[in-house]
């Protein structure tokens, strides 16, 4: 994005869409997807992008391009980013804890 760019307040659906190299479609369904993301419109239509807007989207897009989710996952990673990073952190400590106690017991019947 060019410096000009990154000053900006709001952004056109086309501008996103052709930073992240998408089709606009591709952001009217994500719309439809994901409550979170709600773009001011003009009284011609046009949709207007905040900057939170936009990086909720760069968010998604790493989300379903990048990391290869699908719809439902990234909507349940969104989810888990909101309520907090300490729940996400501590799932795997969990997930640690519950193998050790299988592999004990695994050990246990050898």
């Amino acid at each position: 994005m060019t410096e000009a760019a990154s000053e900006k307040l709001y952004f056109k659906i086309g501008e996103i869409a052709e930073t992240l190299n998408i089709n606009t479609s591709v952001l009217r369904f994500w719309e439809t997807q994901f409550d979170s993301l709600s773009p001011c419109k003009t009284r011609t239509g046009q949709r207007l992008y905040s900057r939170n807007d936009f990086e909720k989207i760069k968010h998604i897009y790493n989300l379903l391009y990048v990391q290869k989710l699908t719809i439902a996952g990234a909507k349940v990673r969104l989810s888990l980013t909101k309520k907090g990073k300490s729940q996400i952190q501590s799932d795997p400590a969990e997930l640690i804890q519950l193998l050790c106690n299988e592999l004990k017991g695994l050990r246990n019947l050898l």
